[in-house]
């Protein structure tokens, strides 16, 4: 539980900081949702090779995505993912009710437009390690209402 609160600390502090450290105009144009992003990408590829050392290669695009939503998902945020979908072409929607870094927020709508920022690091870090595990993708995050949010995973095909 302790390893849990450092994690969600930390995570508010890297969002400060890089938030902090920056002049408007990098604001404005999404360079700290983008440098976010690149932090979660490769802290994800660092986990994935972490965690799939010892497993069995994935026999295709959906045991991965599986892997993630389960094991991957667990290990992070202590939680499976609750919902995912595909339309078996490439788009994939993890859906997570109580997202464990927008639970400390407000569960109404007032924090709604902030949200974007505290998801850009999780975008990263699943697009990181589906990098790792040989699948490009653009990874969006979509809330409607707090602290529930949905993952879009869009496979890019080489």
């Amino acid at each position: 539980m302790a390893d849990e609160a450092l994690f969600l600390l930390l995570h508010n502090e890297i969002v400060s900081g890089v938030y902090k450290s920056a002049e408007q105009g990098e604001v404005e144009n999404g360079r700290c949702i983008t440098k976010l992003e690149n932090m979660g990408f490769r802290v994800g590829q660092g986990l994935i090779e972490r965690f799939t050392k010892d497993t069995a290669r994935f026999k295709d695009e959906l045991d991965i995505m599986k892997f993630i939503c389960k094991d991957f998902w667990t290990t992070v945020f202590k939680k499976q993912i609750d919902n995912l979908r595909t339309n078996h072409q490439g788009i994939y929607v993890l859906q997570d009710n109580k997202f464990r870094l927008l639970t400390q927020m407000s569960a109404g709508k007032q924090y709604l437009e902030h949200a974007s920022k505290y998801l850009a690091f999780t975008c990263g870090l699943i697009r990181g390690g589906l990098s790792n595990l040989g699948i490009k993708s653009i990874v969006t995050a979509e809330v409607s209402s707090m602290p529930a949010c949905k993952f879009q995973v869009m496979i890019q095909k080489l």
